[in-house]
């Protein structure tokens, strides 16, 4: 079983029907247009105590490139050369080793910052993140410190404080079993992390978060992200189930895609600026832009301008990042690449190569 599969391994076991689900009932107390429609940009609400309400359920995280490689701004110098290989080698296994995908263990760090639903469940002394993995967060607000000497968890611990109408939530003692992205960038147990969450309107929250690991990186770096309400709908419980059990037959590459090299010169004519054509099945991915770039003979992959994710060849024309399908190049008959083919497991998208 290899990258296709892989990318699809994770187990979706709903368990109650979508009749049960509350997915079409609608969300009390936010302001709606005479038809109905939620107005997300209706001025945000308040708790008792006159601090923002961030209670809602949200589609919440970094922007899908940036969730690929979380460290895409930092220099290499500033990641340790252990880490640095260890990615790679993640990378070009395909994430048969990921601990959250395959594993079926909690997601840690990743579960912030990944883009998914969060219901977010907001008292004046603690704030609750419930995901749909069935993995949570609670994040006090009652003036208590990090502790001290924690025992390393996969969720960690967190604490929060306001700085006007910002939250600022502070997280230690994570473990570190888990990855920071689907990159497999590794981390210490002494990661600390730093959300900055700010409900804007209704509709939409502005999202920070700042990683400081220095047995790992040289300095902290912060990625930005948002979250848009979903209104009108419910969390669908899901399970990881059988991945455990197929963990054995993942094998990454095959032998032969492992003995695959592509010439220095080739790899130069797939550089470029690829959009997926107008007409797409989602109208979201169809205004997906993507950039590949050449640096000392690898390929790279950046997802609107986002992640910069090696590109693992597993023949002449067809790549992967892992993550988000393969990617392959598609010559004319005078050697010239105009466009390339994104392969997912639910479609085949053309994206034509504007320079």
């Amino acid at each position: 079983m290899r990258r296709g599969a892989i990318a699809v391994l994770l187990s979706v076991t709903a368990v109650a029907s979508l009749s049960a689900q509350w997915l079409d009932q609608p969300t009390p107390g936010i302001p709606r247009t005479p038809e109905g429609k939620p107005i997300l940009t209706a001025p945000a609400p308040h708790l008792a105590d006159g601090r923002p309400d961030l209670s809602g359920l949200w589609r919440l995280g970094v922007p899908i490139g940036v969730g690929a490689n979380i460290t895409a701004g930092l220099a290499p110098s500033d990641i340790q050369p252990w880490a640095a290989a260890l990615s790679r080698k993640r990378l070009e296994d395909f994430g048969k080793d990921d601990p959250e995908i395959t594993g079926c263990l909690p997601g840690g760090p990743r579960h912030i910052t990944r883009p998914g639903l969060a219901k977010i469940i907001h008292t004046p002394t603690l704030l609750a993140i419930l995901y749909e993995d069935l993995s949570y967060r609670q994040i006090f607000l009652d003036g208590r410190r990090l502790p001290a000497d924690p025992n390393p968890s996969f969720m960690g611990y967190s604490v929060g404080r306001w700085e006007g109408d910002t939250l600022v939530v502070e997280s230690a003692g994570f473990n570190d079993r888990t990855w920071l992205d689907m990159a497999g960038h590794p981390h210490s147990e002494a990661l600390r992390m730093t959300e900055r969450y700010r409900r804007r309107d209704v509709g939409h929250l502005e999202l920070q978060v700042t990683f400081d690991d220095p047995r790992v990186y040289a300095k902290p770096w912060t990625v930005a992200g948002e979250g848009t309400l979903a209104a009108d709908t419910d969390l669908i419980e899901y399970v990881c189930a059988e991945n455990e059990k197929d963990r054995a037959h993942l094998v990454g590459r095959t032998e032969d895609e492992r003995r695959v090299t592509v010439a220095p010169a080739v790899l130069a004519t797939y550089v470029g600026v690829y959009e997926v054509r107008a007409g797409a099945r989602n109208a979201d991915t169809a205004r997906t832009v993507f950039t590949v770039s050449l640096e000392d003979g690898q390929l790279f992959l950046d997802f609107g301008g986002h992640g910069h994710v090696p590109m693992i060849p597993l023949s002449q024309t067809m790549f992967s990042p892992r993550w988000l399908g393969t990617y392959e190049f598609i010559p004319s008959a005078d050697g010239v690449v105009h466009q390339m083919l994104v392969h997912s497991a639910e479609e085949v998208l053309v994206a034509a190569r504007r320079r």
